[in-house]
């Protein structure tokens, strides 16, 4: 399988890089735009006609424009055929209370853009009920599932599948915080990039999965209560437990 790995900084595509321990580094391939991608491929004993599991790590920059134009130069700059099996958003997040406390992690079930819409008279309508546009983009709940299970083999890490919200601007106060939990009840995390990664990838036809660790609450921005430490150690884990899925020929 080829799978195309997408974070906001340098921070969070070390902490998958660490988890890739199966995997030979190949480098780093920059691409137009002054974007790099660090590759990794497992050369283990296999049939010649078995394909090598690469995996492309690429810092795509912080929100969903930046993320957007990182991975769809990514998908057009691949030398693969077909360019990637699958594209995964990943990095540090907030954690809705009581879904997602800090440390834990949340596969994707649904990966929503909770700020594209308008502010009316009744309230805020996406621009799906708009109509035009989307606002959802839903991971097959085979390849979610498989994912949740993978990472929940650990008895002492706490995962959820459940919707994560993409946001350009990151929740800093409870009456926001209580407005997204209105509006999507079973949402266990927030963060600035899922919906652009996978608008990227649905423009080429390629599975996303977004997948993030908890460094902090929704909620009242309160910096000195982050546990960025302890995120980057479980984001770290994720990618380590996910080897399996990386290995399958596509």
């Amino acid at each position: 399988m080829h799978v195309l790995v997408v974070t906001a900084v340098a921070a969070e595509a070390d902490a998958v890089v660490a988890g890739l321990a199966g995997f030979t580094a190949l480098g780093l391939r920059e691409m137009t735009g002054g974007y790099e991608l660090r590759g990794h491929a497992q050369y283990m004993p296999r049939p010649a006609s078995v394909q090598i599991p690469v995996v492309d790590v690429l810092v795509g920059g912080v929100g969903p424009a930046a993320s957007a134009a990182a991975t769809a130069t990514a998908l057009a700059f691949s030398t693969y055929d077909p360019p990637y099996d699958l594209v995964v958003s990943t990095g540090i997040g907030g954690g809705f209370a009581p879904h997602a406390p800090l440390g834990s992690l949340v596969v994707s079930d649904a990966i929503v853009a909770a700020d594209l819409g308008a502010e009316t008279p009744d309230g805020y309508v996406p621009v799906d009920e708009l109509g035009f546009g989307r606002t959802v983009h839903r991971p097959a709940p085979a390849l979610s599932g498989r994912v949740a299970k993978l990472l929940a083999a650990d008895p002492a890490v706490r995962v959820a599948l459940a919707p994560v919200l993409t946001v350009s601007t990151v929740t800093g106060t409870a009456a926001r915080a209580a407005e997204l939990t209105r509006r999507h009840p079973r949402a266990a995390a927030e963060a600035m990039e899922g919906f652009g990664v996978a608008e990227a990838a649905s423009g080429h036809e390629i599975p996303c999965l977004e997948i993030r660790a908890v460094s902090n609450a929704v909620g009242p921005r309160d910096r000195d209560a982050w546990e960025i430490g302890p995120a980057m150690d479980a984001l770290r884990y994720a990618f380590a437990a996910l080897t399996p899925v990386f290995e399958e020929s596509s």
